[in-house]
């Protein structure tokens, strides 16, 4: 049976920390790997994307491999060919494909009729991979602390970013606490803890954590989702409630003024551009671990 990263939880901890382990040598040395020479990766993408394109394209080249971009319009899913179908040619052309998308549903079928790894590069309910480069740029901002000795409080949105900090911080026994006004709640489920209260939630906190509040698929309601969530924006102040030295953190994109603002997105304690870079690396060790090479 093929190799498959849906949630994330199809890690456990030993996993998740070897993981980890391999995209900081992947860093170190980032053209030190050939794992996917003479192999291709299918990317597919039914929804924008920036940092996920590139981090995945590029690291696929770097590991020699041939990463094949596909959107809605290029594929016959537009018109009407089945999931099953699509996951039969796909296993044939290519050793693993990723998906953006929205509905959860679309890469369960993938993973199910297919026999190759499929990954998630994003869907309505996940983002694991974000998720990963998430801890590793938390142990490179605490090197000399362990992901179980750190807390991480995330303030805005219970959406798929939120979830997948709970359930992947929680397999390293990372300290979660999601912050979120009433109707905008993290489901219990998940991992972590749950607050109302962004200033309780970031006491003691080794890194604060927000997303855009208006996401793809959100404008319909954004007026009332910008006024929800307005006291959870990190600003100085907030910041100064968490722990000497804390972090600030995004997935981006950011729109300073909104869930952040831009004396944090760029000031002196944030390492959201880090971020953004260790996506590449973690996920060449992510793409390593699914075709078992490496």
């Amino acid at each position: 049976m093929p190799r498959h990263f849906l949630t994330g939880e199809e890690l456990d901890r030993d996993q998740l920390l070897a993981l980890l382990e391999r995209a900081h040598e992947l860093k170190a040395a980032p053209g030190s790997s050939s794992a996917l020479a003479g192999k291709s990766v299918a990317l597919i993408f039914e929804k924008p994307s920036t940092r996920t394109r590139l981090s995945y394209e590029v690291g696929v080249t770097e590991l020699g491999g041939h990463a094949v971009v596909l959107r809605p319009g290029e594929m016959q899913l537009s018109r009407g060919e089945s999931i099953a179908d699509t996951a039969r040619i796909l296993s044939g052309q290519v050793a693993a494909v990723g998906v953006r998308t929205g509905p959860d549903s679309l890469i369960e079928e993938l993973a199910g009729e297919g026999s190759i790894p499929v990954f998630n590069m994003l869907t309505e309910l996940h983002h694991p991979s974000q998720a990963i480069a998430d801890l590793m740029t938390l142990q490179e901002a605490f090197p000399d602390r362990p992901l179980d000795e750190l807390r991480l409080a995330y303030v805005g949105d219970g959406n798929n970013v939120a979830r997948s900090l709970a359930i992947v911080g929680s397999i390293a026994g990372l300290d979660v606490v999601v912050a979120s006004p009433a109707g905008y709640e993290l489901e219990a489920e998940a991992g972590g803890e749950r607050s109302s209260d962004p200033l309780v939630a970031v006491a003691g906190a080794d890194a604060v954590y927000t997303d855009v509040w208006v996401s793809m698929g959100d404008e319909q309601t954004a007026d009332a989702r910008r006024a929800a969530l307005a006291p959870f924006r990190i600003d100085g102040e907030l910041l100064a409630l968490a722990n000497s030295g804390a972090v600030a953190l995004h997935c981006l994109p950011a729109h300073p003024g909104e869930e952040i603002t831009a004396e944090v997105l760029y000031g002196p304690s944030q390492k959201i551009w880090d971020q953004a870079e260790n996506r590449r690396h973690a996920q060449k060790a992510l793409l390593e671990w699914l075709l078992e090479v490496g």
